[in-house]
């Protein structure tokens, strides 16, 4: 007759009831007493929780690191070169000064995108009064490059009498202080994914005329 099995939860053996201590003067010769050993699963599983914490730490820095790194940003604009080509200065029937600007721009791409630029427009100011500006057509600046624009800005006729008589006493010390903006429209893009391009850049540039170079430019983004 076969008898009932006991339906109650039996308790998880302890090393204890597995090893029990045995006396000295109870063993026999030749007997062999072997340490106890923990499972090497039991090991794993308390490194488990630590192991899954330090896995899921690298995985949110690697999600940021995606995130900075792909997030779209503003081309920056530099002002390479601005070149004094021309300036005539007419006595009749008022005073007045024709000049004539070459201005060559670095666009730097700073975005893991390619950038497609429909229009640039630089404006020329001096001491705060805007002389005028041009506009370049279409360009393409790969992922992380740069590209060049060159532009040839004409000022006709500046005929106020403070303006003039300060790009006179400029130009008599060798360096005239100009200021940019740039604006920029286009394009960033990655395969099929696009996004629109907005962004406007101002510089301050002060041109030494003897040599034709940049003295000094600071340039930060105007909103």
């Amino acid at each position: 007759m076969a008898l009932p099995k006991s339906t109650e939860p039996q308790p998880p053996l302890s090393p204890a009831h597995c090893y029990t201590l045995i006396p000295c003067d109870q063993l026999e010769g030749g007997a062999t007493v072997l340490p106890f050993y923990r499972h090497r699963t039991t090991q794993y599983c308390r490194r488990w929780p630590m192991i899954t914490t330090i896995l899921l730490l690298l995985l949110l820095l690697l999600l940021s690191t995606v995130v900075y790194v792909s997030w779209p940003s503003d081309p920056t604009v530099k002002v390479v070169r601005l070149r004094l080509d021309r300036i005539h200065i007419h006595t009749l029937p008022i005073i007045n000064v024709d000049i004539s600007l070459y201005v060559t721009l670095k666009v730097r791409n700073v975005d893991v995108y390619s950038m497609d630029f429909r229009s640039l427009d630089v404006a020329v100011k001096y001491r705060g009064k805007r002389l005028g500006h041009v506009r370049s057509g279409h360009g393409h600046v790969r992922a992380l490059g740069s590209s060049y624009v060159d532009a040839e800005v004409d000022f006709s006729g500046i005929s106020v009498l403070s303006d003039v008589v300060s790009l006179l006493d400029d130009l008599a010390r060798g360096t005239v202080p100009f200021d940019t903006v740039t604006e920029v429209s286009g394009r960033l893009g990655l395969f099929f994914f696009g996004f629109p391009l907005e962004a406007k850049l101002f510089c301050a540039v002060l041109v030494n005329t003897n040599n034709q170079t940049i003295v000094r430019q600071t340039c930060y983004p105007e909103r």
